[in-house]
């Protein structure tokens, strides 16, 4: 049995996820729950949890600080969440799992036989990328957290020249021609990295605009990116394409 911690400043919420858990998820327990980031930090310290649920607006102590409080943790962490796309936005790109409230039950049981599947493991990786992005004035580049067979990957946004459709997977091609598999659909990276100057060109592919080194007209055309490869271009995105490629006029 999986032990559980739940992290709430508002009782409600703790309860509804509560009964959630002993309704839809019988592979855990809860066995505290937290209403400040002070008490979860008391009770974690004295016996981590498996799977810790952790809302992040709380007054005092949100859950980002307590995270850093907490320092080292090998315990699987779920971000509860009402929707705050900022947020959300640089939890995906660490790679770290979160719930939306009100939380969905098959949502929660798809989050729960995640954790419950794979190992333990230290996130202060990807929790060092979750913090900087929440700032990102204070870095010069967004990193992300790309999970792949054998773990996960750190990269740096501006690495990345294209990304190709793999079925469920993504194929990333990276400065260096390094090529990197994980798996994400290609629909899920549009959305993370559509902000960082990213287009979709074609049903399978995904363009670093700052990596294109040439427009090739056609039907649709296609795309010479800075590592050589040839990328092609639907009809049906030709025009958009076009207008981000062109300088604004003044």
């Amino acid at each position: 049995m999986n032990s559980a911690i739940l992290v709430d400043d508002e009782p409600y919420c703790c309860e509804a996820l509560q009964l959630l858990i002993e309704r839809y998820c019988p592979e855990i327990t809860v066995t505290h729950i937290c209403h400040s980031g002070k008490e979860a930090l008391r009770v974690i310290h004295e016996k981590p949890p498996d799977i810790l649920f952790l809302d992040i607006e709380m007054p005092q102590m949100n859950g980002f600080e307590l995270l850093k409080r907490i320092g080292d943790f090998n315990f699987h962490l779920i971000f509860t969440t009402s929707f705050d796309q900022y947020a959300i936005k640089a939890i995906r790109f660490s790679a770290l799992d979160y719930l939306l409230k009100p939380i969905d039950r098959d949502e929660l049981q798809a989050a729960v036989k995640k954790c419950v599947q794979a190992r333990p493991h230290n996130a202060l990786d990807q929790l060092d990328i979750l913090l900087k992005n929440l700032h990102p004035h204070s870095m010069p580049f967004y990193k992300i957290a790309l999970p792949t067979l054998e773990g996960l990957q750190m990269i740096a946004v501006d690495s990345i020249i294209s990304c190709g459709s793999e079925s469920n997977y993504t194929l990333f091609s990276l400065k260096g021609n390094q090529k990197i598999l994980i798996s994400r659909t290609l629909k899920e990276v549009e959305e993370m990295l559509e902000e960082f100057n990213f287009i979709r060109v074609h049903h399978s592919s995904v363009i670093n605009l700052n990596e294109v080194n040439k427009y090739v007209r056609g039907e649709g055309g296609y795309l010479v990116m800075s590592d050589g490869s040839s990328i092609d271009v639907s009809r049906s995105r030709k025009d958009t394409l076009l207008r981000r490629l062109k300088p604004d006029k003044h």
